[in-house]
């Protein structure tokens, strides 16, 4: 997107064409792209200002998953435990950890440009 001082040097460049003629049309043309060049160099040397990372106030989800995980978690041990043994445990936790890895994931995912 052109800025407004390329547009007005482009316009200028246009007006001086018509006034001075066509035979003076190659050095208002050089000079345009002078600028224009200047003002290219000069933007590709400024390093683009990057997008604030987002703050964990504006994901109180990823909290709460995380509280109610270990909340669900304390009863399924019990009843894992009391069930099927050590293995059923391992996997209930898994599977918790499994949720909230995803999560993660598809947070860590969305915010990629």
């Amino acid at each position: 997107m052109a800025t407004e001082e390329i547009r007005k040097d482009l316009r200028a460049a246009v007006a001086a064409r018509q006034e001075l003629g066509p035979d003076y049309e190659p050095e208002i043309i050089e000079g345009f792209l002078a600028k224009l060049d200047a003002h290219t160099a000069q933007h590709l040397a400024t390093p683009p200002v990057q997008a604030p990372k987002p703050s964990r106030e504006g994901d109180p989800g990823g909290l709460a998953l995380a509280i109610v995980s270990v909340t669900a978690g304390i009863p399924i041990t019990a009843i894992a435990a009391a069930q099927e043994g050590a293995f059923a445990i391992v996997i209930c936790w898994g599977g918790l950890v499994g949720i909230n890895l995803a999560r993660s994931i598809s947070r860590f995912i969305s915010r990629q440009p």
